[in-house]
């Protein structure tokens, strides 16, 4: 069975699925069975490799509220999620176009490092802030995830090397009509939508692999309008 995600590197609801996605196929008695393929998604292509606002200020900006607003929704998201057991340090955060990131993982695909790079790309994101669009930075992360370094430098000096892949997956997404992620297609034809709780999507691959009608779920999710923040208790 293959599970396919669409997802970004800078979208913290994409690194709170892919934690409780791995702790739904922990639990999954099958997990031998299943192959897990990342697909690229861009939540803002025209963004620029380098930021000079900090993450709260480029929001503020961007969907009209206030610094302050922005400030509580980065909290809120950092506390969900330090209760999957992840760190993030928005307030470190560097924005970045991830066009480049995205190249890099399917070279990491290729050599079957893709899910190692992924996780590395989000800890050096949200927790390291670092910018994650710099091809030094690039490379050296991808050394770190078992690629050959000088390998991956090259791809990321040709800007034409595992473009039509990202853009592959990205024409991909719109036709099924992924419009947020992180978004989880398992066995091509369950769709999981949102950063859901590990048990619903523990759920959702035991229906899929017992072959019974098609399910759709939804969760919080980021697209073009921001990211999901889920009400106060």
């Amino acid at each position: 069975m293959q599970i396919d995600v669409w997802s970004d590197v800078v979208c913290p609801w994409c690194y709170i699925g892919k934690h409780r996605l791995e702790s739904a196929l922990a639990r999954f008695p099958e997990r031998d069975a299943v192959k897990l393929v990342w697909h690229s998604f861009e939540l803002d292509a025209n963004s620029p490799k380098e930021s000079k606002l900090p993450m709260a200020d480029l929001l503020a900006q961007k969907y009209g509220m206030s610094r302050e607003k922005a400030k509580a929704m980065q909290a809120q998201v950092t506390g969900v999620a330090a209760q999957d057991g992840l760190t993030f340090r928005l307030d470190d955060a560097l924005p970045t176009n991830t066009f480049d990131a995205h190249r890099l993982l399917h070279l990491a695909k290729a050599r079957g490092l893709q899910d190692t790079l992924k996780e590395r790309l989000f800890l050096a994101y949200f927790t390291e802030g670092k910018p994650v669009g710099d091809a030094t930075v690039l490379a050296d992360l991808a050394a770190e995830a078992g690629l050959d370094r000088a390998e991956a430098a090259a791809v990321l000096a040709d800007a034409t090397a595992y473009a039509k892949e990202v853009r592959a997956d990205e024409a991909h997404a719109r036709q099924i009509g992924v419009r947020g992620v992180p978004f989880f297609v398992i066995d091509q034809k369950y769709g999981v939508s949102g950063a859901q709780p590990a048990e619903a999507i523990l759920g959702a691959l035991t229906q899929a692999w017992g072959e019974r009608a098609p399910i759709t779920a939804a969760g919080e999710v980021c697209d073009d309008d921001g990211c999901a923040v889920p009400a106060k208790a």
